[in-house]
């Protein structure tokens, strides 16, 4: 069997990926990571409590257990990128970038130095090996997470193992609470990638200053004012400060776009006001797990976001690193700064960053 290394992070997923591989006979081991050090605040980056568990599940398993800091490379390669999204409006996803350059990249690079033929993570995902290497949908497509693992490559991906990948996430909290785990009740993390479950705003405004300006409608009325576009994301319904209004319809009030040259946050009313929705997008940091495109020219599926159902789509590749993404029904709040994750029925192909809407004639 293999040497294995583990990223253990204190959670469930992660102690029965190392569950079962110890089952399988492989020689594990396991690494916890810790990358941001401001986790004074127990509230939102319960980092010490997250470690205290990880030692758990060790010791429990009777695997050694490595702790490292990647916070110079999460700064570097995540957050400075996180940052410099938000300053130019638009929406990142910091857990797709965290995986490309520190789980599967910084770890996985430590992980060869302790002597590890592969590492392995509890993401729900499959990887095929024969006849070549391909990065499949998680069974569980509720959990799937293929959308947050788009970016790695061939190399990254025949050196990992996703032991979760043909379970469903009962299943795997069934076999914690089976091997006696005290997490196998945990919540699951829904924070920021290693920073944690933070007042996101409070947290944004600590790094980049506060500009605030109008909320206009689309017929150049305004009706309210923005905190700073940084806290707002295409489709957002809570938190614009928008009450009931004299001649209006009265439903609720959702942000359709962002105006960066003057400052203005548009908004519509109604959850399908034309504005929300887009035939398509351009997209550019175009990756293709392959390392090549499929074609020029193809139809496939993708998602806009984690967990929405496939849509029926068409993409064009215009240019080295971008392309033009047509879809067969209009998508409601096609958000910049997001990425458009392509698959081939049950393979993820690869994905981009989206860089605004389109609209066809």
């Amino acid at each position: 069997m293999s040497s294995v290394i583990v990223g253990l992070s204190g959670g469930v997923d992660s102690a029965v990926a190392a569950l079962l591989l110890k089952q399988q006979g492989h020689d594990v081991a396991a690494v916890f990571m810790k990358n941001w050090d401001e986790d004074d605040d127990k509230d939102y980056c319960p980092a010490a409590a997250d470690l205290e568990d990880a030692r758990a599940i060790a010791d429990q398993l009777d695997i050694a257990l490595h702790t490292v800091s990647f916070s110079v490379e999460y700064w570097n390669r995540v957050f400075a990128h996180f940052l410099a999204e938000y300053e130019a409006g638009r929406t990142p996803s910091p857990d797709i970038i965290c995986n490309r350059e520190i789980k599967f990249r910084a770890f996985l690079d430590h992980a060869t130095t302790l002597g590890a033929e592969y590492i392995a993570t509890g993401h729900y995902a499959r990887i095929e090996r024969h006849p070549e290497v391909r990065l499949l949908c998680g069974l569980d497509r509720d959990k799937d997470q293929t959308y947050f693992l788009h970016t790695l490559d061939r190399t990254q991906l025949a050196r990992s193992l996703f032991p979760l990948g043909e379970l469903h996430k009962q299943e795997v909290r069934d076999m914690a609470r089976a091997a006696g785990f005290r997490v196998h009740d945990k919540k699951d993390s829904t924070g920021i990638c290693f920073i944690g479950e933070r007042r996101f705003s409070t947290f944004l405004a600590e790094y980049i200053k506060k500009n605030p300006g109008e909320i206009r409608t689309h017929e150049d009325e305004v009706i309210g004012q923005h905190a700073g576009l940084m806290f707002y994301t295409i489709g957002q319904r809570q938190g614009l400060g928008i009450g009931g209004r004299r001649n209006a319809s009265g439903e609720p009030w959702y942000v359709t776009g962002k105006e960066l040259d003057r400052n203005i946050l548009r908004v519509a009313q109604g959850v399908n006001h034309p504005a929300l929705f887009s035939s398509g997008l351009q997209a550019a940091s175009l990756h293709w797990i392959s390392g090549v495109s499929p074609a020029g020219e193809f139809s496939c599926s993708a998602r806009i976001r984690h967990q929405q159902p496939l849509q029926d789509c068409s993409v064009t590749v215009t240019g080295p690193h971008s392309c033009r993404v047509l879809f067969r029904e209009p998508q409601r709040a096609v958000t910049p700064g997001q990425s458009v994750v392509f698959y081939n029925g049950d393979e993820c192909l690869g994905g981009a960053v989206i860089d605004h809407p389109v609209t066809e004639a």
